[in-house]
């Protein structure tokens, strides 16, 4: 997907990747879940080695949102993920939402990383008959005019994704400028999307971008999910698989109040 025509005066740029990284570690095909299974639960010099990658790629992009980042336990030397690629890319601003906590063993969380800085964070635990799901909403700028984004991991089963993005609708429909980034675990053409776009101003992709499996993308299960006032010029896969998933990026741009309200940098 090309970009139709360049950014005007009145307008800013962001580059936006939504990444789930698997807590590190390197999957490349369907058989890598059962023979690494115990390399999953223990840290590695290959998982370091791994963040190390994608945060040496993060200087291109201005808001990143991680999923299965692991909140420090003992599969990952008990380092926290987030914070360690934030600070090898060069990320001046990072916050992190702990998820379903496993005996110290595994700690999941979703992540942020950005270029500008975040007014308002906020953790929302999802809900679902297993608990442990969660959405991170950020603001960046104040009032009517501040930018919203939500970074989310929703559940494998339809029932329960039905009944987090009808929460997530909720949080974002009294914001008109909004991003929802994230693996939804979902194509963009589901009941439950069709729930959301019928709710928010968040608008359905013209093109699904495959992301799963990483190895042989088939299904477009992870979202970069814009509001109507905000233009998405691309999106795209990185190359480089750091997990199941591929990391999907976009680009976008604000109208030029909502960025300067946003504390957006100017237009590359």
């Amino acid at each position: 997907m090309t970009r139709a025509t360049p950014p005007s005066s009145s307008e800013r740029t962001l580059r936006l990747l939504s990444c789930n990284i698997l807590a590190g570690a390197s999957v490349q095909r369907y058989s890598d879940y059962l023979t690494r299974s115990v390399n999953a639960v223990l840290p590695g010099s290959s998982k370091l080695a791994n963040l190390d990658s994608l945060a040496a790629l993060l200087h291109e992009f201005d808001v990143v949102g991680l999923q299965e980042a692991d909140a420090g336990s003992l599969r990952s030397g008990f380092l926290n993920q987030t914070r360690y690629i934030a600070e090898a890319a060069g990320m001046p601003y990072w916050s992190h939402q702990p998820n379903r906590p496993m005996a110290r063993v595994a700690h999941s969380a979703n992540g942020l990383l950005s270029r500008i800085e975040p007014s308002e964070v906020i953790d929302y635990p999802l809900p679902g008959r297993i608990k442990g799901r969660g959405a991170l909403f950020v603001r960046f700028g104040q009032g009517s005019d501040a930018l919203v984004v939500v970074i989310a991991h929703l559940s494998l089963g339809a029932a329960a994704r039905m009944g987090q993005l009808a929460f997530i609708a909720e949080l974002l429909a009294p914001h008109p400028h909004a991003v929802l980034m994230g693996d939804l675990n979902t194509e963009p053409d589901s009941p439950e999307m069709r729930l959301l776009f019928d709710r928010t101003a968040l608008q359905m992709p013209k093109i699904a971008t495959p992301t799963f499996p990483s190895w042989k993308p088939r299904r477009a299960l992870d979202h970069i999910l814009t509001s109507a006032d905000i233009t998405l010029d691309r999106t795209w896969t990185l190359p480089r698989a750091f997990s199941d998933h591929l990391p999907l990026a976009a680009e976008i741009r604000l109208p030029l109040a909502l960025a300067e309200a946003a504390g957006a940098a100017p237009s590359r």
